[in-house]
């Protein structure tokens, strides 16, 4: 937790240093766009060649004790590319200010596309000459910082998702209509899983698709290269590049068809891939009301026919070609995941009877409800869509609908997604229908392990920096802290008159409780995990014992609660004392008082235990998070055997679709959720999602302000 949290720090850091430059270039936003996504493609090329080089190099033949110089074909396979000097990071910051920065990275891009022709004429270049020598230096220096050079993983990757997904918020490309929201992509790949075969996208973006298709693979421990072959189209060309520049930066290879000749609707540039796909998933345009009928009505593409026309001529919504040209391009046992405008599940007219006729088929297995606000650009609500060619013969009549629009984490004012955690539930539900209640009791099982580990971490920590391991105890050391501080103010307070003693005395009793609670906490603590280590918790029953009201891991997780809210007391009472007597008592001027060790100098009492005090509450309330996604799905699936849950999930046949007039929308079928007592109300998330709230009305206003002023100044006012 603690390194995925430094992880998207310097994720936030890189992007405002990236911004910042921007902003003072006076480039707008799409002009930035495609020379920074170039810069970060290299610096992750960078990283990849490295991490593969040392191997590398112990496998090269040598003669006369040399060892012959590393090609291109060396790294194939290897889930990286070849660079040369000229290309290689490394040599680019080292540039001064008295070299044509803008020309070395032309050349870098230049020797790239010479050694893989896939990416021929796609990487940015003559984009660099509008940017600045300095600008360029620092946002070279800017994107290569200490710290991610010996960073393990596909850190780079993230970055260069990262950054793609700020642009998307930016609208700094085709109105962010590039990038589908990861959290989607996941939750489609966590269905169909692709595993294997041919991967087609017909409206494939910045490639997102591909990339996380890749990242499962990955998690199976095979190599992505070798088990997925990747299809795309993609009409827009800037995005085409985009794409093909995403899928060599993560290692990968595709056959990505770009320009008027990807026009799906009146195109199909992959020979052979029409019925043969092993999993097609796509984010399409929605609503498209433009696709000219005469060219398309004899499409084999379409098995169902137009979804209907109006009177120009045209088809009055594409939604339905593109659900169309999804499944015509899967084999018989292919499966399809896409996301699909929430209008088009209920829809009526020609629509109506084409989604009949694929309800008919058998092939739709699975309707997911998104709320609004998961995109970068459109506050829509939308669907995920899933089809699979084959599926068992109890689900054949069936299509399982899940109501997923009350799951959602906030993650700015505008914008929502998934948790990894929140997703990893949703997808437990999937394994429920499709029989694998093993899956899910691993999954609870994790969660109830995450929150041990966190309660364990509380206490005993082991970090790992230079090569040397130290354990690190964030509640001993809290607590210690806070006895110095006791300790160092009392000769002051000892001479104070009686209010002010009974204020210490106060402290002074509530750390003594909040010492005594430390240690029945942590005997409660060993006694859980010892219990959980001797025995194997392998089934849904034993689990719930652990969940329920008075079980072991709800008492932790009500035990963290409490303990916070004692830690919190207890510091705000320190930090009180401390500022009273600085404040109002004249505590500084006191040969009793000691300024610099309580609450000036670097290493202050005062600074060690507010960054004692958020270690402990972090760590303890990821206890208490764990717990209740163990309880999420318990609570819902308690013998880990999928269930109609109203408002959430409903398992529904042919009949009942047919009944609803063919409608595949969730909300007509899973009900209304009841309304839950929420008898532990966390204020603190519900501040956070204030603040969350006031942080982005801050950040448009000073757009705004800065609007204003550019404009009075063109004005000349």
């Amino acid at each position: 937790m603690k390194q995925l949290q430094h992880m998207e720090a310097i994720e936030k850091r890189l992007w405002k240093a990236a911004d910042t430059m921007r902003s003072n270039s006076e480039l707008a936003s799409n002009e930035y766009f495609m020379p920074v996504m170039g810069l970060i493609f290299l610096r992750h090329a960078y990283s990849r060649y490295l991490n593969v080089k040392g191997d590398i190099e112990k496998g090269l033949p040598s003669r006369g004790g040399k060892i012959r110089p590393l090609t291109k074909e060396d790294f194939s396979g290897r889930g990286a590319i070849f660079l040369n000097d000229a290309a290689q990071f490394d040599n680019l910051v080292a540039l001064s200010d008295s070299d044509d920065r803008a020309e070395a990275i032309i050349n870098a891009m230049e020797s790239i596309e010479k050694d893989y022709s896939g990416l021929q004429g796609q990487l940015p270049k003559q984009e660099y000459r509008d940017i600045t020598s300095d600008v360029l230096g620092r946002l070279l220096r800017t994107l290569n910082p200490d710290e991610l050079k010996k960073a393990d993983g596909d850190i780079f990757g993230r970055i260069y998702e990262y950054f793609l997904t700020q642009f998307a918020d930016q609208g700094a490309h085709d109105g962010g209509e590039f990038f589908t929201p990861i959290s989607l992509v996941q939750m489609i790949v966590n269905v169909i899983e692709p595993s294997h075969g041919k991967v087609f996208d017909p409206a494939c973006g910045s490639g997102g698709m591909f990339v996380q298709s890749a990242h499962f693979v990955e998690h199976q421990q095979k190599n992505p290269g070798k088990e997925l072959t990747f299809y795309g189209h993609e009409k827009n060309p800037t995005t085409t590049r985009l794409a093909k520049m995403n899928l060599r930066v993560h290692g990968l290879e595709g056959n990505i068809a770009g320009g008027n000749g990807a026009i799906t609707y009146y195109n199909d540039p992959h020979d052979g891939l029409y019925g043969d796909a092993d999993f097609v998933m796509a984010n399409p345009p929605f609503n498209v009301d433009e696709v000219d009928a005469e060219k398309i009505k004899n499409d084999r593409r379409l098995p169902f026919g137009l979804p209907g026309v109006n009177k120009e001529g045209k088809v009055s919504n594409g939604n339905y070609l593109w659900v169309s040209y999804f499944y015509s391009y899967l084999n018989k046992k292919g499966r399809a995941g896409f996301v699909m405008s929430s209008q088009a599940s209920s829809a009526g007219g020609g629509e109506a009877k084409v989604r009949q006729a694929l309800i008919e088929t058998g092939h739709v297995d699975a309707m997911v409800d998104i709320r609004s606000n998961f995109f970068y650009t459109r506050t829509v609500p939308c669907q995920l869509w899933f089809l699979n060619k084959n599926k068992p013969e109890d689900h054949k009549d069936k299509v399982l609908m899940l109501d997923a629009r009350n799951v959602y984490r906030k993650v700015t004012r505008k914008v929502y997604d998934f948790s990894p955690e929140q997703l990893a539930n949703l997808t437990s539900i999937i394994w429920l229908y499709r029989g694998e209640s093993e899956r899910f009791t691993e999954l609870v099982k994790s969660h109830v392990q995450n929150s041990l580990d966190h309660a364990l971490g509380a206490f005993g920590i082991e970090v790992e920096e230079d090569g040397e391991t130290t354990e690190y105890q964030p509640i001993g050391e809290c607590v210690e802290v806070l006895k110095s501080i006791e300790t160092s103010i009392a000769p002051f307070y000892t001479k104070q008159n009686e209010e002010q003693q009974a204020h210490l005395h106060e402290f002074s009793k509530t750390l003594a409780t909040l010492s005594s609670d430390s240690e029945t906490f942590d005997a409660a603590v060993e006694k859980a995990t010892d219990k959980w280590n001797a025995d194997s918790f392998n089934t849904a029953k034993k689990l719930n014992k652990l969940i329920v009201k008075d079980g072991m891991i709800e008492k932790l997780a009500e035990t963290s609660r409490d303990y916070i809210k004692g830690l919190e007391l207890t510091f705000k009472l320190a930090m009180r004392l401390v500022e009273t007597a600085e404040k109002e008592l004249g505590a500084k001027e006191s040969d009793d008082w000691d300024s610099k060790r309580l609450s000036s100098g670097k290493e202050s009492l005062k600074k060690q235990a507010e960054a004692a005090r958020v270690e402990v509450v972090e760590e303890l309330k990821q206890v208490r998070y764990f717990y209740k996604q163990a309880h999420w799905l318990l609570y819902r699936f308690p013998d880990a055997e999928l269930v109609d849950v109203e408002g959430l999930v409903k398992l529904v046949d042919v009949k009942q679709i047919e009944a609803q007039d063919w409608s595949l929308t969730p909300g007509r079928y899973v009900g209304v959720s009841p309304e839950e007592e929420d008898e532990d109300f966390d204020f603190e998330e519900t501040l956070r999602d204030i603040h969350v709230e006031l942080q982005g009305l801050n950040e448009e206003a000073a757009l705004l302000a800065g609007t204003i002023a550019r404009n009075f100044k063109a004005l000349g006012v």
